[in-house]
């Protein structure tokens, strides 16, 4: 699943009609494109919103999420009723997932991440937000390209592996290693059993590890 047949690319004809294959690959399909485009975005979103939560006052961020989460639904309500948005009806129609509600991931990242500035530090809330933008994107994009071993359905343990790695790596920016890499290890395990939406569960679950290991 997720990739079309091998295409032969040529560097030059041997003969007239004929060509010398230069290499065999494989063509991403439709849907590993728009699974890649989603999960930069997410990358970007939410490392926005991490650095958003750990510069300003807490009063401030709240307040800029709380907006964001008016203004998404209403910028949904409006393409869903017909309108044309600029930028938010392109990144509707390319990148939402068929079936699902339109802006779904943004809006339950939204929610998660306005749940932790309210109720953490802003230390522990940026890990969590910054530790759902980069697990699990590190994961889904490792688990497209080099995924062999599948671990509960859809996730595969490559994914799991990398994103643990490279999200260890990147909370070292609020955190000691030993507690990068527990709120690592937690997100990533949360990522594979969890029984509900990532972007509902991983942030919050990652704060409060930090609180009871006193972050």
């Amino acid at each position: 699943m997720g990739y079309s047949q091998p295409i032969k690319i040529t560097l030059f004809p041997a003969s007239p009609g004929a060509a010398i294959p230069l290499m065999w690959c494989k063509r991403p399909s439709l849907f590993v494109m728009n699974e890649q485009a989603r999960k930069i975005v997410h990358l970007v979103f939410g490392v926005a919103i991490a650095a958003a939560i750990f510069l300003l006052p807490r009063d401030s961020a709240v307040t800029l999420l709380a907006a964001g989460l008016l203004g998404g639904f209403v910028l949904v309500e409006l393409v869903r009723s017909g309108w044309h948005v600029p930028l938010v009806s392109f990144l509707l129609a390319r990148l939402e997932r068929e079936g699902e509600f339109p802006g779904k991931g943004a809006i339950t990242f939204t929610v998660s991440s306005l749940f932790c500035a309210a109720a953490f530090p802003a230390p522990v809330a940026a890990s969590g937000v910054l530790t759902l933008a980069v697990l699990d994107s590190v994961s889904a994009l490792a688990g497209m390209r080099w995924g062999r071993y599948r671990v509960n359905g859809k996730k595969t343990a490559e994914g799991f592996l990398a994103g643990v790695c490279l999200n260890t790596l990147a909370l070292l920016v609020f955190l000691d290693p030993g507690r990068a890499f527990l709120a690592s290890l937690c997100a990533g395990v949360v990522e594979v059993l969890g029984p509900l939406d990532d972007n509902l569960l991983i942030p919050p679950a990652v704060s409060l590890i930090l609180v009871l290991t006193g972050v």
